[in-house]
């Protein structure tokens, strides 16, 4: 059974920064390519960023470029989100992903889905 569990979501102030993980219990990890995707209350899930399956390209959502970084770590079977200078409009709960076939900015593209976990960034 595939799992991806997320971790280090919570509550932070605008222009502070918070590093999310993913890890998953894929055996073949390092042959996925691996997305995050965020989805506000009312809103639909959006792109943030993805990582090639060897961590040498990487590709962001216009919100967050130069603000985010997405890495992994295949040793791990980790993948993590650092985020900063936090914004109270990206408050949503972050779910990591796992691509399985399509483009990397849409979310029907990825197979595996994690939990999620919430990131509040208050003003």
């Amino acid at each position: 059974q595939v799992q991806l569990v997320e971790s280090g979501g919570g509550l932070v102030q605008a222009g502070g920064s918070l590093r999310l993980s993913c890890a998953a219990s894929l055996r073949s990890f390092s042959t996925y390519a691996m997305g995050w995707f965020r989805q506000a209350p009312g809103k639909e899930r959006e792109f943030v960023a993805a990582v090639s399956v060897g961590g040498g390209s990487t590709y962001y959502g216009d919100s967050v470029k130069g603000r985010f970084t997405i890495s992994r770590d295949n040793a791990k079977r980790t993948v993590y989100l650092q985020m900063n200078s936090l914004k109270p409009e990206d408050t949503a709960v972050y779910y990591c992903a796992a691509h399985t076939s399509g483009s990397y900015y849409t979310y029907d593209a990825y197979g595996y889905w994690g939990q999620g976990t919430q990131v509040t960034v208050s003003s």
